[in-house]
């Protein structure tokens, strides 16, 4: 069995990678700690001028088990080119792990049980409203038998497609439920609205990459554009990217064979969007397949069970964060070297373009 992955040696490799390119490092320490009493952290490294211009934007860990691949990648972007002779007007920015309590936890959601791809939403308005969700909540909370009965009806009934368009789609009444978005901005959220104010909101150029594992087919990296509407930057992705793009847009009653959730609301990469509309950004996902998507929603719901009644620390509840963790960073050799190809591959391109780049602001 292979051992879990452990935040602090991670967090470590990441500035190891930093420090020999010669960039600076911003850190914000979460008031909460890991399963060991570390001390946890959401790390900004710069690597260029920080007033330049021009930034190249990476994202992991939005999603906190999911940040090992996203740390990796950002790892061996480092160290794989040759970054400490930037165009003054050209930066590179990594936001490392921005839910580190869920990355330490090897959780998908953060200390609040909160999913923050969809806490990304104007609190000052209503929530999104999903009603038909509070029929299926009896099966993340309550009695674990009954749980799982109204689970295998849904399933018999419904179908996992139809369960699916609605769990996944968030939901903002249930603290203890699946897919919550919050009632208020997250801590991750604040800290992500000081680092666009600290770090990006000068810039006239992003191009934005938040990775993610879990959706998709089994090894296969897809580039994704996540928004609510079409947006001027979208051509600039296409020129780069061509087919490979996939503009995926959200609200109720959208759909999407990517596997990743179109009637989903809170997504980060509208947040950013939102925040800087005088900005000329690209927000693009990389989501990497892993299994089948009833699954994943198997090994994620045993997860929260888990933290709902269970001992984390117990043999029974390691075996079960193994089995998280395989869901989300597959131990199969081939999948890693593949999704790590394709990854680099993705930004090498988008750099290339971010280079060649004039935009003016809107």
């Amino acid at each position: 069995m292979p051992a879990l992955p452990h935040y602090t040696s991670q967090r470590a490799r990441f500035v190891a990678a930093v420090e020999r390119q010669n960039g600076t490092l911003t850190s914000y320490k979460h008031p909460l700690t890991g399963p060991q009493g570390e001390p946890l952290f959401t790390d900004v490294a710069v690597v260029g001028n920080p007033h330049a211009s021009k930034l190249m934007l990476v994202i992991s860990g939005t999603h906190g088990v999911e940040g090992y691949y996203g740390s990796d990648s950002q790892i061996e972007w480092l160290n794989r080119f040759n970054l400490t002779a930037l165009p003054d007007d050209t930066a590179i920015l990594l936001l490392h792990l921005l839910n580190p309590w869920g990355a330490a936890h090897l959780r998908r959601v953060n200390e609040d049980n909160i999913d923050l791809n969809r806490n990304f939403i104007d609190f000052n308005q209503s929530a999104p409203a999903n009603p038909d969700y509070a029929a299926w909540h009896g099966i993340y909370q309550g009695e674990r038998a009954q749980a799982d009965q109204l689970l295998n009806e849904t399933l018999k009934g419904a179908g996992w497609l139809a369960m699916k368009r609605v769990v996944e789609a968030g939901q903002y009444q249930f603290a203890d439920g699946f897919f919550y978005g919050g009632q208020q901005p997250s801590w991750s959220y604040r800290t992500m609205q000081n680092i666009i104010e600290t770090h990006l909101s000068h810039a006239k150029t992003i191009l934005s990459f938040d990775l993610h594992t879990g959706a998709g087919a089994w090894g296969h990296p897809m580039l994704l554009s996540i928004a609510e509407q079409p947006v001027v930057a979208h051509q600039w992705g296409k020129a780069l990217y061509g087919e490979w793009l996939t503009l995926l847009f959200t609200g109720a009653g959208r759909d999407s064979v990517t596997g990743v959730t179109a009637t989903a609301t809170g997504y980060l990469s509208q947040f950013l969007l939102e925040s800087l509309p005088d900005t000329h950004i690209l927000p693009l996902v990389v989501e990497c397949g892993t299994y089948p998507g009833e699954e994943m929603h198997r090994r994620v719901r045993d997860d929260h069970w888990l933290h709902l009644q269970g001992e984390p620390a117990s043999e029974a509840g390691q075996a079960l964060k193994q089995k998280l963790v395989e869901g989300f960073w597959p131990a199969d050799r081939d999948w890693r070297d593949l999704v790590a190809f394709r990854t680099q591959q993705i930004f090498s391109r988008g750099w290339k373009g971010l280079l060649s780049a004039d935009h003016k602001r809107p």
